[in-house]
């Protein structure tokens, strides 16, 4: 095909190009605008002259077939896309947000920022991830910002779809990725394994702190794998200011081992906004990089690296985050000890399960709430210790086990929107018996109003949250 001259006023199948926002070697944006269209929209058109990169025109045709299947905050909106039988075009809607790179000026960046960039970030890659897309080309220049706050992933050129067809996979054979920001398993041709991105968000996090990437900007084979078996300086000996669990972070994220990794962008989005449940490691307190035989025992390890050939999902499903709603009042009663149980049984059936304790402290929705008991004692600190205290004989390791005590003046809101910003995968919650809960009166069934019989807190946590929801009830002998 001819390739059409791009100026102002041009029209391609409807769509009239405005400004010129982006030249480069493989491609160009242009804003552009069609009067059924009543958001703002950018047309990115491949360079498809002599010399044009092959790797280029595949990787627009994995952007076409991967982008109409996305959906959410977190990625542009697709609106058309012409092939290359005709006119070749993607069409997407514009985020007039600056890409994360304006804000990374070779300087470190606060903690709180980076704290509140990096779950954003994380939040953006699970959700892909939830939709069986790896981005496999995480870094600052595709990472984008929504007045809203929301981060948003753009350039799917790289991406790989647990569900469609490879392209790169079937026709190129050289490592596929951004010198500095590639995993390990991408250097070595796995594009199949989801905690890439996390690798990748591990090299984003450490540069926000540092201000450099981790392992340069490599251009050549043997310098990108490198990463194989050389560990970077730990962040902390860069800046003294960057917080031993930011460090355990950043670290596991950048694990040779993907096994070693988190398995799940939105644990790693959950550490950064609870650092006080970051279990800290060695790893957490280092100051310098590991020593020669380490580096030498790594070296041999990375002759035979490899990916797992699992989905996304099987991944996913391999470390469910559960989360348990408790009572603290009521700690000690068998409705508490049932949900106990369940939640030992839940956790045991998945190898990499995490587990979060909850409990709510009501507040009035007017005025304000005495924060210490007639003693003097700070409720917060009160219920956290009871929280504890339930969870005493959980067998759960220390590092997979989480506490949280929320204050709200609806427990049903408090609950449903812990789930929802932090991908809770199953929620155990106890029915609150009322004094009409059903019974077996001569074999019929009494007072069997739904949301009597689970009380209404569980019933509208049943009905609006997220995720799978267990209601656990006590056992009782039924009346005569």
């Amino acid at each position: 095909m001819t390739q059409q001259k791009l100026a102002t006023g041009v029209d391609i199948d409807g769509f009239r190009l405005e400004e010129r926002i982006y030249s480069g070697n493989m491609s160009s944006l242009w804003r552009c605008q069609r009067a059924d269209i009543d958001i703002p929209i950018v047309i990115k058109i491949p360079k498809l002259g002599y010399g044009a990169d092959p790797t280029a025109i595949i990787g627009f045709e994995v952007e076409q077939m991967i982008l109409p299947t996305l959906k959410g905050r977190n990625v542009p909106r697709f609106v058309a896309a012409g092939d290359f039988t005709s006119k070749a075009y993607l069409v997407t809607e514009f985020i007039t947000g600056e890409p994360l790179a304006a804000q990374m000026l070779g300087k470190p960046l606060p903690i709180d920022r980076i704290q509140s960039i990096g779950a954003k970030v994380a939040t953006a890659i699970y959700s892909l991830h939830a939709q069986n897309v790896i981005h496999l080309d995480v870094k600052p220049q595709n990472i984008l910002f929504r007045e809203s706050g929301e981060a948003v992933l753009i350039d799917f050129g790289l991406a790989h779809h647990n569900q469609l067809p490879d392209l790169l996979s079937e026709e190129m054979s050289t490592p596929l990725g951004s010198g500095g920001y590639i995993s390990p398993e991408q250097v070595v041709g796995v594009r199949t394994d989801h905690r890439s991105d996390i690798f990748s968000l591990g090299v984003l996090l450490y540069t926000m702190v540092t201000g450099k990437e981790p392992f340069g900007m490599p251009q050549s084979i043997s310098g990108l794998r490198q990463r194989l078996y050389k560990d970077p300086a730990p962040p902390r000996a860069l800046n003294p200011e960057c917080p031993p669990w930011l460090q355990e972070i950043i670290l596991r994220c950048l694990a040779v081992d993907p096994n070693d990794r988190y398995n799940s962008a939105a644990e790693v989005g959950f550490q950064l906004q609870n650092p006080d449940q970051v279990l800290i490691s060695a790893a957490g307190e280092k100051l310098a990089s590991d020593g020669l035989l380490q580096v030498a025992k790594r070296w041999f390890r990375s002759v035979g690296i490899g990916g797992e050939t699992l989905s996304i999902h099987d991944h996913l499903n391999k470390a469910p985050f559960i989360a348990v709603a408790i009572e603290v009042s009521q700690s000690d009663s068998l409705l508490a000890v049932a949900q106990r149980t369940e939640a030992q049984r839940l956790f045991e059936s998945a190898e990499g399960a995490r587990l979060a304790c909850i409990t709510v402290m009501r507040t009035a929705r007017l005025g304000m709430d005495m924060n210490v008991d007639k003693d003097g004692n700070n409720l917060h600190v009160k219920a956290l210790v009871q929280l504890k205290h339930w969870a005493r004989e959980l067998r759960v390791p220390e590092g997979r086990l989480t506490f949280h005590v929320l204050e709200h003046p609806s427990p049903a809101e408090a609950i449903i929107k812990f789930a929802w910003t932090n991908h809770v995968d199953h929620l155990i919650v106890g029915a609150q018996v009322s004094p009409d809960t059903p019974r077996i009166i001569d074999g019929a069934l009494i007072g069997s109003d739904s949301r009597k019989k689970i009380g209404i807190i569980c019933a509208d946590i049943v009905a609006m949250a997220p995720c799978s929801v267990t209601v656990v009830r006590a056992r009782k002998a039924h009346d005569d």
